[in-house]
């Protein structure tokens, strides 16, 4: 099946690893009068989350220091982002991301769709635990309040984590599942969203790939161009994502970071989020993608789009293999 890339990350565990070094050197690094940005990027960037984690253990046991404190203190904007990002355990930062594309006035449906229809179930499930922790109120009550209809009931579903486990697949059911899906739209005037909702909800994604090639063979369409032609607004949007990244989660991440550097004016947000929480997953892969689809390497985007210490950070992460 198609989705059965073999994840490869850019960013890896440092071998000869030594957390008080690398903790002794970043004090070193934000002591006294001015900062050396350029070694916080050469252990940071070059260590993977748990070292980090360590590091900052090894920061406070050692010298008595919060390191997350001092780099706050030390840095600034969208580098600062990024080296605190960095620093988060990889739910977490999800989480404060999810938080911040609902809080305040607004919200953010693309940041949304992009981190809750890309995960599977147990991913989903460290999430939406990791969030009620985190800000002392359900993820699925909070998503309730900013999103309304089809796509506040599929967004609620995914969160509630009744997706199959990875790995479940029944091929008669997804032969019917594709005519359900059929009788639902094309087969009828008017569009019956619950029944695209459901299914894509869920099943796993497994299933989902046996069921959008019965669907073709059923119709003789994509399941994408069924949906461009029977959802629209969020819902499409959300649905889309969940079916590219069933086919390709690389080429789904791949995208989103050409859009977000396309056009005037850079989404920094974005760039940094999937660049971050991509790197120790599959973010090589991402890369080949970006390449192939866009005829540039992603390394060369991010540098006609960034500067400074921001741009080192990111290309650090994004790395040269």
């Amino acid at each position: 099946m198609s989705w059965y890339y073999t994840p490869k990350p850019t960013v890896f565990p440092a071998e000869d690893f030594n957390p008080s070094a690398d903790a002794a050197a970043l004090r070193k690094a934000m002591k006294g009068f001015g900062t050396d940005e350029q070694a916080i990027i050469d252990i940071l960037c070059a260590r993977c989350n748990w070292q980090r984690q360590a590091i900052a253990e090894a920061f406070k046991n050692e010298l008595g220091r919060d390191l997350i404190k001092d780099l706050k203190s030390e840095l600034g904007g969208k580098f600062e982002d990024v080296i605190l990002g960095l620093m988060l355990p990889p739910v977490n930062y999800l989480c404060k991301h999810l938080h911040k594309a609902m809080d305040g006035i607004g919200t953010n449906e693309r940041a949304l769709i992009e981190i809750l229809c890309s995960q599977n179930n147990e991913q989903m499930h460290q999430i939406a635990h990791c969030y009620e922790e985190m800000y002392n109120r359900p993820l699925a009550e909070h998503v309730c309040t900013e999103t309304s209809g089809d796509f506040r009931r599929l967004l609620t579903l995914i969160i509630t984590g009744t997706r199959d486990p990875p790995g479940t697949v029944d091929p008669d059911l997804a032969v019917a599942q594709a005519k359900q899906m059929y009788d639902a739209g094309e087969g009828q005037w008017g569009t019956d969203e619950s029944v695209f909702t459901k299914i894509m909800a869920h099943s796993s994604f497994d299933q989902l790939e046996y069921v959008f090639e019965e669907y073709k063979k059923l119709t003789g369409r994509t399941i994408e161009q069924a949906l461009k032609a029977e959802v629209s607004g969020d819902l499409y949007n959300a649905l889309s994502a969940i079916v590219e990244c069933v086919q390709m989660a690389p080429h789904f991440f791949a995208k989103r970071l050409f859009e977000a550097m396309d056009g005037l004016g850079t989404d920094d947000t974005t760039l940094i989020r999937i660049i971050v929480s991509r790197s120790e997953i599959d973010l090589q892969n991402i890369k080949d993608e970006f390449e192939q689809m866009y005829n540039k390497t992603l390394m060369s985007a991010v540098k006609s789009e960034t500067s400074g210490d921001y741009k080192k950070a990111l290309c650090a992460l994004i790395g040269d293999a």
